[in-house]
């Protein structure tokens, strides 16, 4: 890694904000530089709730800028990324006590068309002792509402962020900390680690942009040498997984008798996912875990809906992400602003910084296109915004083709079974015939380490993805953790150490 070299923009944090500033600005043609001191997507940006929505509740805290923007994303990230994101309809049950049925039905209204609907099916309504989501419910619930919004596969949105990056010229680190950044003059003077090896090294850039997420703080105050360094305010979120619930597509939209809400949504085909949670967090955001209050709330407010009650020990797997929120000073974590802050610091003669703080999942990239603006201001103008008709790796199809690429990728590669070849196009899009290359057998996919996961796709995670260890995979990259048995997965561990090793010792 050469010191000698002037980047123009150096970003610190491998999570969606990050790495969406990274490809953006890649794109325009300023030189970019990304480190993550874990893997990409191992905080925040892999523990959401893994929605495109426009956030209906935010309406009643008047939110109605973030709500319209979000809105109008969901339609544009869908047709860039249409392997990894899809529409999904969400049933609204509504009863006397919580929110009054009018109040539900004006919200959906606004929220069926300020945000500039053009594909997704509008709001209907249900009649739950006939339509079939009604069936899993309990029988209290005679009507709901019927709205659109959109599922996203989150970790991998930020991975193909940072892929697209890397093929606009950028270069990312992963397990890279910065340690120090320290202005001198005009230029910012980075000091990394690589924390498998403890090797530091260096980096010059122009401008610094400060994307770490929950350590935006800890950034500023341990880098940057900003001591008085408060800005954000820490929520957790937590969620859990059961076996399937229901057979029905359609996700569902509790309202709890505290004024919270939770999901209860398919997913991985054969699971139910139900969340979120939303407290403050004062601990360290590495360590953070669903606690036990936590897992018997969420139990409990499924359970007031579900006819058939949520118990802890259907549970298969949980996790929990801390959101780091601006500290706007609202009383409650649910009432704290999900918007997005981008704060520029640029004493006079001194190198500029922008600090982005908070923001969802679902404005990302309308977020790296305000930072991109403030970029500008500092470096000049090298290229017009892009991305909203900029298709990510392995999206280059229509918005409603992936069943076509998938009967087209078992056309070609008749020896992948129906699931597999399904499996392979949510994750990878066009890139599923990179990973099945010139087989023309399972064997010609290498090592089976447990359900379908052949070597093939692990040599690709490990070559394009950056990933290097089987948590990467297993968490991240793929969700197939829910699939493989411990022993197969300790079996996948030591092949990633042994890939890993191979990989140091190449240099």
């Amino acid at each position: 890694m050469d010191g000698q070299v002037i980047h123009d923009i150096f970003v610190i944090g491998g999570g969606i904000n990050g790495c969406g500033v990274a490809r953006d600005a890649a794109g325009r043609g300023y030189s970019v530089f990304l480190a993550e001191m874990n893997d990409l997507a191992s905080g925040t940006s892999s523990g959401s709730t893994k929605l495109i929505h426009g956030g209906l509740r935010y309406l009643e805290y008047y939110e109605f800028r973030l709500v319209r923007e979000a809105l109008k994303e969901r339609e544009v990230i869908w047709k860039n990324a249409p392997h990894i994101v899809w529409p999904m309809r969400f049933v609204l049950p509504v009863a006397d006590g919580i929110r009054p049925p009018w109040l539900v039905r004006l919200g959906l209204f606004l929220y069926d068309y300020i945000g500039g609907r053009k594909l997704l099916p509008a709001t209907r309504t249900l009649d739950m002792r006939r339509d079939p989501s009604g069936k899993p419910l309990k029988g209290l619930f005679k009507k709901a509402f019927e709205y659109s919004d959109c599922w996203v596969n989150d970790a991998r949105l930020v991975v193909l962020n940072a892929r697209d990056a890397v093929k606009r010229g950028a270069i990312v680190r992963t397990r890279t900390k910065v340690v120090s950044a320290e202005r001198r003059g005009g230029l910012w003077h980075l000091t990394m680690e690589d924390m498998r090896t403890g090797v530091r090294s260096q980096a010059r850039a122009r401008l610094l942009v400060n994307a770490s997420g929950p350590w935006i703080d800890e950034v500023l105050s341990s880098a940057v040498g900003q001591n008085d360094a408060h800005n954000v305010r820490l929520v957790q979120g937590s969620h859990i997984v059961i076996r399937k619930k229901f057979d029905d597509p359609r996700a569902y939209f509790f309202q709890n008798r505290d004024g919270r809400i939770i999901f209860a949504i398919p997913y991985e085909t054969d699971y139910t996912l139900i969340g979120t949670t939303d407290r403050d967090y004062s601990g360290d955001p590495a360590k953070i875990h669903i606690s036990e209050e936590e897992t018997d709330y969420l139990c409990h407010a499924a359970s007031e809906y579900f006819a058939q009650p949520v118990r802890r020990e259907d549970i298969v797997w949980t996790y929990s992400a801390v959101r780091p929120l601006y500290d706007d000073g609202a009383s409650k974590a649910q009432e704290a602003t999900r918007d997005y802050v981008l704060r520029p610091d640029a004493p006079e003669g001194m190198a500029p910084r922008i600090d982005a703080f908070g923001g969802k999942i679902t404005t990302y990239r309308r977020l790296a296109e305000h930072a991109l603006e403030k970029i500008e201001g500092f470096l000049g103008k090298r290229g017009d915004p892009w991305t909203a008709n900029g298709p990510l790796p392995g999206g280059d199809f229509p918005h409603d083709g992936y069943h076509e690429q998938v009967r087209r990728l078992r056309e070609d590669y008749p020896f992948v079974r129906p699931v597999h070849a399904a499996r392979l196009v949510r994750l990878y899009g066009t890139d599923a015939r990179i990973i099945l290359g010139s087989a023309r057998s399972l064997e010609d996919l290498g090592r089976l380490f447990g359900s379908d996961l052949y070597q093939a796709e692990i040599d690709f995670l490990v070559e394009h993805e950056w990933a290097t260890t089987a948590e990467d995979v297993l968490w991240r990259r793929t969700k197939m953790g829910l699939r493989l048995t411990v022993e197969e997965a300790s079996i996948l561990d030591e092949y990633m150490q042994g890939v890993e090793r191979i990989r140091s010792a190449a240099g």
